[in-house]
Formats: C-alpha cells, structure tokens, sequence
C-alpha cells in the first residue's frame, strides 16, 4: 500500500501502553495523520497524559477487552505488553490487526522521508530535541518523535513540513512478538550513535548482544548517509569493526586529529564552548545547559544538521537559544531558597554525568539526591555495583526502596563515600528534606517514572513549613 493509500485511509487505532513517551509521541503522529485514536495504559500520569487529552486522545485505566469493543482497525501494542493481559489475550483471539510501535512508525510516518536517528545508552532524548530544535531554527520544520516533552515546543511528536525527520532511536526491543530493537525500522540516513553501555538487563544478556543490535542499525544506513560518533568510544569502535559502507565523523570533548569536529571549552561546566572543524573555529555555543555530556551532544547534533545542509554557524547560534527537555534537571520551583529540580536520570552513568553538571552549577551548595532505582535494569539489580559511585557527588542521598524491588540497597549504603540513606516510604523521604534542608540547597529528584507524585508533595510540604 502506498502512503498517500494509507493517508487516505482512516483508522480507529487502538494503543495498548499508550502513556509511555515513545507510545504517547506516537499517538500524536497517528492524530495528526487524522486517524482516530485510542488508548490504555495501566499507568495515566502526567506529563504525557496531559499532552495527550489535551490532543483530544481518549484515555483508558488498565488493560481490559471491553477497551477493544467495538473492534478498533488495528491495535498498536507497547513493548511492555506481555502475553496474559487481558486486552493482549482478547486482541490474540479475535485475531484483530496488530502491530508493534515502531513499525507502524516505519510504514506510516518515516517513508519517503530522511531520518535522522540518534542512538545510544544515554543522551538520546536530548540531542534528539537539540537536533530537532536546530533544523526547525534554520526553516528546515522537521517532523520528530522525542521520548520526552521537549521545552521548546509544545509537544512531544509532530509530523513536520519537510523532508526531514528527527527520531529517537531506542535500542530497546519493539513488542512481545518482535524481539527486535526498535530502531532498526527507522532506516535513518544520518545516524548518531552517542555512546554505548551495557543497560537493559531483561532484554539484554551482555555488552555483546546489544553490540549486535547496534550493527544491525549501521547494516541499515545508506552509503551516501553519515554516522557521527565520539572519538572515545570503543564499544561504538567494535561495532563499526564488524563492518561500516557509511562515512562516520568523529567527534571530540577536545582536539583529536581523529575527530574533524571538535570543542574548546570556554566554561569548566560545559556552558560555554567554540566548536572546531578540522582545528579552525567555525562558531560558539553559549547556553543553559552543563556536564560535558552536553557538550559531547552539541557536538553530535552540530555534525549531523550539517549533513543536512545547517552550517555550523548556524546550529551554534540555535543551540545557544536552547530550552532543553522536560524533565532533564527542571527547576520545578523555588521554596524558601531551596531549588526543587526534577531529573529523568536512573542509570549509573546518567545520576553520574547529571551530578557532575549540577555540582558545577551550584559550587559549593549543598546538593541534595533523591533518587528511585525504577527501571527493569536497575530493579533487577544489574547496575547496583556501580550505584554508590553514581551518587558520590551529591552531599546527601536519599535512596528510595520501593514495593517490588527484589535486592536490597543496604550495600549501596554501604558503600557510599558520602552521606546515603534508605527511605521506604515517601513520607519518610519529604520529612527528612523539609526538617534538613536548608536556604541554598538544591534537591534533585531522580527517576524515570512519577515517583508517586513526590515532586508536588514535597513542593507543598516546603510551601507549609
């Protein structure tokens, strides 16, 4: 079928996992086609439900049959559907369509189109908002889908005006019954693999196998296309080993003669930097955001607009006017001096970086962490080696234990070269900040999930003091 056949067509689409943020960013896509659309999901939380009732998406609690009667055209299964939901088993029955995700994305969204997907263990959402941000500054009115509510626009997905579209490339696998990562349907044109860790531990056995689904990726990108990647990763290095037919550009946090682009830091905290072509200056970023994570995204997304036809000139003027994404250390507020700010970090490396960039920031305050150790990985204990050392950068930790974890985090407490503690209810957590904290401190809440409305709780509670 081909798309303006398939554009024509309009669907009553069904979304099981509706409110995850690629899901959610989906569902706007399939709107704005002028489909209409539909969706569960066991968890209804902002910021993504907001964006999508606000969309005129209708909602539903919980995965029952009764969400797919009368029959939709097709149901669009999330990749945390497992065999034994109910909807699943009623979908699997009555043999209606279904499809996974990221291929309804492929099929309906991305042909025709020249993609550009940002990969990697970290830093995806980011500088695929940056890249995004920098093509719709230089008129080029990308489509994008961004696994998060980007500041600077309104919404999370839009299809676009051009032929160009931004896509976060997720390494995670696409459904129950394609095991495959999504991003091998993107095909993208221009790649940027950022960097590469072990994560993923339910889907992922070793460094290996996600090695293997990263060169499944560059089989995909044209020989006309371009891959950009860091110049100091080696996990990226054996991947392009095992066999590249696409030109890569290399990146660098400092002059490399292997890295054609590369940044003079002008800042300690990364808010300030020249950009270098080949050695020469080509232009300057200065901005909001800190961490030399940062600076390794501008660099990343500064070379794949230019194979777009952005200079770098003008991709370092539109990053100097960067918001950032939702929930990537958001100032929520101010209360009686001590800054609330939200972070979607739950990976070692990302608590790590996000302290760095925060330190930094605020000198010698006192730096509060809160964080919930939520995702697959991290519930299942792969990463909790590596916690303690995450967090060392923060004055006070605050671990979260909660129902359903299966290890305990006593070691991590342990381990700890500063202050930790372990909180088992969120009570416990919002007395100890509003009895402890003080003017000037700054508290980060980190999780990739609603941590149970802790953000608000303890905002209100600061308030009421």
């Amino acid at each position: 079928m081909c798309q303006k056949e398939v554009e024509l067509k309009r669907m009553h689409l069904h979304i099981l996992g509706i409110c995850g943020t690629f899901m959610g960013s989906l569902a706007l896509l399939a709107r704005d086609l002028g489909h209409k659309v539909t969706g569960s999901d066991a968890n209804v939380y902002p910021p993504m439900s907001t964006q999508l009732e606000n969309a005129g998406i209708t909602l539903m609690q919980g995965y029952d049959r009764s969400h797919l009667q009368p029959h939709p055209d097709l149901v669009i299964v999330g990749n945390a559907m497992k065999r034994g939901i109910d909807a699943v088993e009623y979908m699997l029955n009555e043999g209606l369509p279904y499809i996974s995700g990221p291929q309804f994305l492929a099929d309906h969204v991305l042909q025709g189109k020249h993609v550009l997907g940002v990969a990697g263990t970290h830093g995806k959402t980011t500088t695929t908002t940056m890249l995004a941000w920098v093509l719709d500054q230089a008129g080029l009115n990308p489509g994008f889908l961004i696994g998060g509510v980007p500041l600077g626009f309104s919404e999370s997905a839009r299809l676009g005006g051009g032929q160009y579209f931004c896509v976060e490339a997720d390494e995670y696998d696409s459904a129950f019954f394609d095991k495959r990562s999504k991003f091998v349907h993107y095909h993208p044109k221009t790649a940027i693999l950022n960097n590469l860790e072990f994560d993923h531990a339910d889907i992922f056995d070793d460094l290996a196998a996600i090695q293997k689904q990263f060169h499944h990726l560059v089989r995909t990108i044209p020989s006309e296309g371009r891959i950009i990647a860091p110049i100091t990763e080696s996990n990226i290095d054996e991947v392009l080993e095992m066999g590249c037919w696409t030109p890569v550009v290399r990146t660098g946090l400092e002059a490399h003669e292997k890295a054609s682009l590369s940044a003079e830091q002008l800042s300690s905290d990364g808010s300030h930097f020249k950009v270098l072509e080949n050695g020469v200056v080509k232009g300057t970023v200065k901005w909001t955001m800190t961490g030399q994570h940062s600076v390794a995204n501008a660099l990343a997304t500064i070379a794949a607009a230019e194979h777009v036809g952005v200079s770098i000139e003008t991709a370092c003027e539109a990053l100097s006017n960067f918001g950032g994404v939702k929930r990537r250390m958001e100032l929520l507020d101010t209360v009686n001096g001590i800054e609330v700010y939200d972070d979607f970090a739950h990976h070692p490396t990302a608590i790590d970086t996000t302290l760095e960039g925060a330190r930094k920031r605020l000198g010698e305050r006192k730096l509060w962490a809160i964080i919930e150790p939520r995702s697959n990985t991290m519930r299942m204990g792969s990463h909790k080696d590596g916690l303690a050392h995450s967090a060392r950068l923060a004055d006070e930790v605050i671990w979260y234990q909660p129902e359903g974890l299966d290890w305990d985090l006593q070691p991590v407490i342990d381990a700890a070269p500063n202050k930790a503690v372990v909180a088992r209810t969120l009570d416990e957590i919002i007395q100890t900040v509003v009895t402890e904290a003080g003017e000037g401190d700054a508290v980060v809440i980190m999780s990739n999930g609603g941590f149970g409305g802790l953000h608000q709780k303890l905002i209100t509670a600061l308030k009421a003091k």
